[in-house]
C-alpha cells in the first residue's frame, strides 16, 4: 500500500518510541526524573508503541491474497520483531537498556515505511512451505540482530570495566558474566532458527540458486557458518569478551548483506522485484 504521509497511528507509535527512548537514556545516565527510574512504566509505554506499530504494519503489509515485504516494509517488520522480543525477554531478564538502540531504530524504519513506498514484493499463500521459510528467516534475522545489539552493549560494558570509567551503565546492567551468558543464549536460539531457515530454503525454494537469490544464499550460509563457529568456539575454548563480540558483528554483517543488501540493490537500485 502506497502512502505519502504519516498516518495518525504511525505518528502515535513514533511519539511513544521517542518518549521511551528518552526515558531509557535517562535511566542509563542516572537521571533523577522519576519516570526514568520505573522500568515497568517504560516497558508498558513501549508495549503500547509496538501495538501502534503493528497496526501500521498490518495496514501496509497485508494485501489481497498475500503480504507485501518490500525493502522498507521488511526493515520495519524486523525492527518491530526486535522490540517485541526485547520486551518479552525483559519480563524475565534486565535487557531493557537495549531499547536505547532499538526504539530509535523502530522509529526510523517506521517513518521510512510510511514516507517512502517501494515497489511491492508480494508473497502469496500458495505455498505454506515458502511461507514457513520466510517466517523462519525473518525471525532468525531479528533474533540475531537483537543479539548483535546486546553484543555492542556488552562491548561498552567491558570497556568501562577495563578502563575503570565507572559510568552509570554499569549500575543498570547485570554483571558481565551474566550479560555474556544471555548473549550466547540469544545467539543459540537465533542460530537454531537460522538453521531451520537455511534447511527449509534448500528443501522448499526451487529457485534458491537462481541469479536473484544466489548472493543471498551464499551470504546466509556464510553467516550461518560464522555463527556456528562462534558457538563451537564458546563450547570448546570458552570464547568470550572481545572475541565473542567481533565474531558476532562479523556474522551479522554477512546476514545484513544477505537479507537487506540484496534487497537494496534489486529493489532500490536496479528497480527489480527482489526476494522476500
Amino acid at each position: 500500500m502506497e502512502t505519502s504521509a504519516l498516518s495518525l497511528t504511525a505518528v502515535a507509535a513514533i511519539l511513544l518510541y521517542a518518549i521511551v527512548t528518552l526515558l531509557t537514556a535517562g535511566r542509563i545516565r542516572g537521571s533523577t526524573f522519576a519516570p526514568c527510574q520505573r522500568r515497568e512504566l517504560i516497558l508498558s509505554l513501549a508495549a503500547v508503541a509496538v501495538l501502534f506499530h503493528a497496526a501500521v504494519l498490518w495496514r501496509d503489509v497485508s494485501l489481497n491474497g498475500g503480504f507485501d515485504l518490500n525493502f522498507f516494509h521488511a526493515l520495519s517488520l524486523n525492527a518491530w520483531i526486535m522490540v517485541v522480543a526485547m520486551i518479552l525477554v525483559a519480563t524475565r531478564r534486565p535487557v531493557e537498556t537495549l531499547g536505547v538502540v532499538l526504539y530509535p531504530l523502530a522509529t526510523i524504519t517506521l517513518a521510512l515505511e510510511a514516507l517512502y513506498p517501494a515497489k511491492p514484493v508480494l508473497i502469496t499463500g500458495e505455498s505454506w512451505q515458502l511461507g514457513l521459510h520466510i517466517a523462519l528467516a525473518v525471525l532468525a534475522f531479528s533474533v540475531l540482530s537483537l543479539a548483535t545489539v546486546h553484543a555492542l552493549l556488552l562491548a561498552v560494558q567491558n570497556r568501562e570495566l577495563h578502563e575503570r570509567v565507572g559510568g552509570h551503565l554499569l549500575t543498570v546492567l547485570p554483571p558481565l558474566q551474566r550479560m555474556e551468558t544471555l548473549l550466547f543464549q540469544m545467539i543459540s536460539f537465533g542460530f537454531f532458527l537460522l538453521t531451520l531457515a537455511v534447511a527449509t530454503g534448500i528443501m522448499f525454494v526451487d529457485n534458491l540458486f537462481d541469479q536473484h537469490l544466489i548472493h543471498k544464499t551464499i551470504l546466509s550460509m556464510l553467516g550461518w557458518v560464522v555463527f556456528g563457529t562462534l558457538l563451537w568456539g564458546r563450547w570448546r575454548y570458552g570464547w568470550r569478551g572481545k572475541t565473542a563480540v567481533r565474531w558476532t558483528l562479523g556474522a551479522m554483517f554477512l546476514l545484513l548483506l544477505a537479507y537487506f543488501g540484496t534487497k537494496l540493490v534489486l529493489e532500490l537500485i536496479l528497480h527489480r522485484v527482489g526476494s522476500p
